[in-house]
C-alpha cells in the first residue's frame, strides 16, 4: 500500500497544526503532499427567501479559512511537503469522499466530531456513514483526547502515532489488509502489536473443551500474523483475550502502551451497525488513541 497523498480534513479547532505535525513521519515511508480540506456547511450558504444564495457569504467564508490555513501550511512546508487547499460547499461525508476522489488520495484523516444526544445514542452515526463509503483508509486522529479510567478523567497527548500501532484483528480480509498497511509503515513502526479479542457472544455457550480449541486455533493465527511481520523485518508481540470486544481492545492498547489502534472494516451484520455501532466504530469513538480503519 502507498501512502504518497493524504485528504487533511479540519474545523479549525485547537491544536490542529499540531496533529497535522504528528502525521509528518509519513514522510518517511512517501508522503509527498496534503490536501488541506474545509467543507462549508450547505445550510451556513443556502437559499434564503427573497435573498436567494448567499455567494457573497460564501466568499467571505472562503477567505477567512484559507487565512486559517496558514499554520498548516507552515507544518508541510518545514516538513517539506506539498500542498493543496480544497474548500468546498456541502454535507460533510459526501464533500470529503468526492474531494478524496477527485484528488486520488491514498488516506483521508478527519477528527471526532462533536455528538449531539441523538447521535450519542446511535454511536456517531456520522462516523459510520464516512468509513462505510469510503474506498480508502481512514485515520480518525485524536491529538489531545480525554478519557476515564476507573473514574478519574485523564487527557492523552498523541504525537508518536506511528511507532506502536495494534492491530486488532478478528481474522477478516480486511484485518489482512490492516497488516500489509502496517508493513508498508516498516520505517517507522517501532513494534507492531497484534490482538485478538474472544467475544462473549461467541464464547457463549461453548463447553471447555471446544473453547480451548477456539483459543489455540487463535493463538496459531496470531503467531502467523507475528510471522508475516518478522519476515518484513519488523518486531511482533501477540496478545490473546476474551471480553466484550470493543473495551477490550481499548483495554489491551492503554496497557501496551499503544500509540494507534488499526482495525479492518469488516461490514459485518449493517442494519444493526448502522443503529448500534459495530465493533470498529465504538473503538474509534470511545478511544482516547488515534484509530485507523482499513477497508
Amino acid at each position: 500500500m502507498k501512502l504518497e497523498k493524504i485528504l487533511f480534513h479540519t474545523r479549525f479547532r485547537d491544536m490542529n497544526a499540531e496533529a497535522l505535525a504528528a502525521l509528518m513521519d509519513l514522510t518517511r515511508v512517501g508522503l509527498r503532499e496534503v490536501v488541506l480540506t474545509y467543507i462549508i456547511p450547505h445550510e451556513e450558504v443556502a437559499f434564503v427567501p427573497y435573498g436567494g444564495y448567499l455567494k457573497e457569504h460564501e466568499n467571505e467564508i472562503r477567505r477567512q479559512a484559507a487565512d486559517r490555513f496558514a499554520p498548516l501550511k507552515e507544518v508541510l512546508d518545514r516538513n517539506q511537503v506539498a500542498c493543496t487547499v480544497r474548500i468546498e460547499v456541502g454535507a460533510d461525508n459526501a464533500a470529503i469522499l468526492s474531494v478524496a476522489q477527485q484528488e486520488k488520495v491514498d488516506l483521508i484523516v478527519t477528527g471526532r466530531k462533536k455528538r449531539t444526544l441523538l447521535e450519542r445514542i446511535y454511536v456517531g452515526t456520522h462516523i459510520l456513514d464516512l468509513v462505510r463509503r469510503s474506498p480508502v483508509p481512514i485515520l480518525m486522529h485524536k491529538y489531545m483526547a480525554e478519557y476515564e479510567v476507573d473514574g478519574e478523567v485523564k487527557t492523552r497527548i498523541n504525537r508518536q502515532i506511528f511507532s506502536k500501532p495494534m492491530l486488532a484483528t478478528d481474522w477478516s480480509e480486511p484485518s489482512m489488509n490492516a497488516l500489509n498497511f502496517m508493513i508498508a509503515l516498516k520505517p517507522i513502526v517501532e513494534c507492531a502489536l497484534v490482538a485478538h479479542v474472544i467475544g462473549v457472544k461467541i464464547a457463549k455457550g461453548m463447553n471447555a473443551e471446544d473453547l480451548e480449541r477456539l483459543q489455540q486455533e487463535s493463538r496459531e493465527r496470531l503467531v502467523d500474523y507475528a510471522q508475516r511481520f518478522r519476515t518484513a523485518g519488523m518486531a511482533a508481540d501477540t496478545f490473546l483475550s476474551s471480553g466484550r470486544t470493543a473495551s477490550e481492545i481499548i483495554r489491551l492498547a492503554r496497557e501496551q502502551n499503544a500509540g494507534m489502534i488499526i482495525l479492518g472494516r469488516t461490514g459485518k451484520d449493517w442494519l444493526n451497525e448502522y443503529f448500534m455501532g459495530g465493533v470498529s466504530h465504538k473503538v474509534a469513538e470511545i478511544s482516547e488513541l488515534p484509530v485507523l480503519l482499513i477497508p
